[in-house]
């Protein structure tokens, strides 16, 4: 495989486990990162079930478990911060609202990176695809900030939820696929305070407003603001500058109650707050001529899914495995990815009836009957029962093995 030329757009999660396998199998593989340097901000995202055996054939399992956030479930409390309903994180189980594995993306990405540099993969920060001639044996990618184009025989659009790789190689054929649930997210990092532990809060506002508060391992506290609404504010500063966003999030939640006041000064505060609109990506096909798609570029399950990361080590590893697989015969290898994979992303897109809704009530006495509903469920053990007969799709799934290098 060492005459495979490979170009992945993207140093997240996807990007680095891809071209880790496809490295250790011989290919030459490039990533090519639009910002100046490796993004550390981000917030907790966990891996599961079948996510977990990826981690452990790359090698970094035991990196990742020492880098966890030490979150040990999830408290939901009103606005006397008096705990309504516990649901504590337990090992082996993909459906716990706390995995077993809680990292801030960052940390994460970092992991990954450094993982995929041992295997020789070259990275080019600030810079990013502009356009893309692809040719019956290769593609010829041209750089926004290089004279230089280069070919290659594959290129991959690791770039996230909102790719621009995307856009360029499919154009038309990507337009609509972006299904928002019609909530949005504010995340931040502010200063620890007294209340905080390591248990996750999660605060219910009437106006399906939520406040999450989250433990990391770095010293502060995260938070997110999440709101379902159709405030056109919303979406009109979603890829403006963070000064247009913070205000829209202080209307939002000035009489919010509980540690609301307290948040909002801590998203004053901070430097590595970022919005974001929650959303699903959907297309019918993942590729395009010698071009395809991994992780949330292709199908992103949203982040209340709980299936994001999960979804990108496991799309990761298959496209890496059918590729090495079929050699240069690009159309069964993305054939093969297809097939493998998509059975699985159908699952994790699959949200429970109502989506964000269903745990962000309209009213204070929907709230009342979610927290008390969430308390006798987890009192009686309930919760258990409807998690084993609704099965857990991130163990619903068995990983192929491939033959690369060394992993």
């Amino acid at each position: 495989m060492s005459d495979l030329r490979i170009l992945i757009c993207g140093a997240s999660v996807a990007g680095p486990t891809l071209a880790y396998f496809l490295a250790d199998a011989g290919a030459k593989v490039t990533i090519v990162e639009r910002a100046p340097s490796l993004r550390k901000v981000g917030q907790n995202i966990d891996i599961r079930g079948v996510g977990i055996e990826v981690i452990r054939r790359m090698g970094v399992e035991d990196d990742i478990r020492k880098a966890t956030t030490g979150e040990v479930g999830v408290r939901f409390v009103d606005e006397r911060n008096k705990t309504r309903a516990e649901l504590p994180a337990e090992a082996g189980n993909s459906n716990s609202a706390t995995s077993e594995i809680e990292i801030l993306r960052g940390q994460l990405a970092q992991i990954l990176v450094d993982k995929a540099k041992e295997r020789g993969v070259e990275y080019i920060f600030g810079d990013y695809v502009s356009a893309l001639d692809q040719k019956e044996d290769h593609v010829r990618v041209s750089f926004a900030k290089s004279t230089e184009s280069k070919e290659y025989d594959l290129v991959i659009a690791a770039d996230g939820q909102n790719s621009k790789t995307r856009a360029v190689a499919f154009g038309e054929k990507a337009e609509g696929c972006i299904n928002s649930l019609g909530q949005y997210m504010m995340y931040f990092s502010m200063a620890r305070g007294e209340s905080d532990s390591e248990w996750a809060r999660w605060y219910n506002a009437p106006g399906r407003r939520c406040l999450l508060i989250r433990p990391d391992n770095t010293g502060t506290t995260r938070a997110v603001f999440a709101v379902i609404s159709s405030n056109p504010a919303l979406e009109q500063t979603l890829d403006g500058p963070i000064e247009d966003q913070k205000p829209i999030w202080h209307e939002l939640f000035e009489d919010a109650g509980w540690e609301s006041e307290r948040a909002l000064k801590g998203l004053d505060d901070a430097e590595d707050c970022y919005m974001q609109r929650i959303a699903q990506v959907k297309l019918p096909s993942w590729s395009s001529g010698r071009v395809v798609l991994a992780g949330d570029a292709g199908y992103c399950p949203s982040p209340i899914s709980g299936m994001g990361t999960t979804c990108a080590l496991v799309g990761s590893y298959i496209l890496a495995g059918e590729i090495i697989s079929h050699g240069k015969d690009y159309n069964a290898a993305l054939r093969g990815y297809e097939e493998k994979l998509r059975p699985f992303v159908d699952k994790a897109q699959k949200l429970a009836p109502g989506g964000p809704k269903l745990l962000n009530p309209e009213t204070k006495f929907g709230i009342t009957i979610l927290n008390t509903t969430l308390g006798f469920m987890t009192a009686t053990g309930l919760n258990k029962v409807l998690e084993k007969l609704a099965g857990g799709t991130a163990d619903a799934f068995e990983l192929p093995d491939y033959q690369f290098g060394d992993s």
